[in-house]
């Protein structure tokens, strides 16, 4: 394996920083209940389910995938790579590390259907 084949891992500590700078595009690979339920902020949306690494952005800043645990968004990355799509890094440990480094998230408020920031 190659090292531009080498699927790489960033914490959420990385992934925070490069997100507030703007450096890199965040890729959620939940399935939409779960991503309705409690999301990082910015993350956009592509199911591992349906996923197709030739639909995701490009141009511009590098992707990051990242799922609940770092199971799901390691399978994406190697999805990206099989399909030659330059794609090769995920956070390490999903949401429940960024949660466990207490970043914030977004949830909708099931009673008012508000937007609710969690800290």
């Amino acid at each position: 394996m190659t090292d531009a084949t080498k699927i790489h891992e960033l914490t959420p500590s990385e992934v925070h920083s490069a997100m507030q700078r703007r450096e890199i595009v965040l890729i959620d690979v939940r399935e939409p209940q779960e991503y309705v339920t409690e999301r990082i902020h910015g993350a956009l949306l592509f199911p591992l389910s349906t996923f197709d690494a030739a639909a995701l952005p490009t141009g511009g800043r590098p992707i990051v995938l990242h799922c609940g645990s770092g199971k799901r968004s390691a399978m994406a990355v190697a999805k990206c790579l099989d399909a030659g799509v330059p794609v090769n890094t995920h956070m390490k440990g999903g949401i429940q590390a960024w949660r466990h480094a207490h970043y914030p998230t977004v949830t909708i408020d099931p009673a008012t259907g508000a937007v609710v920031d969690k800290r």
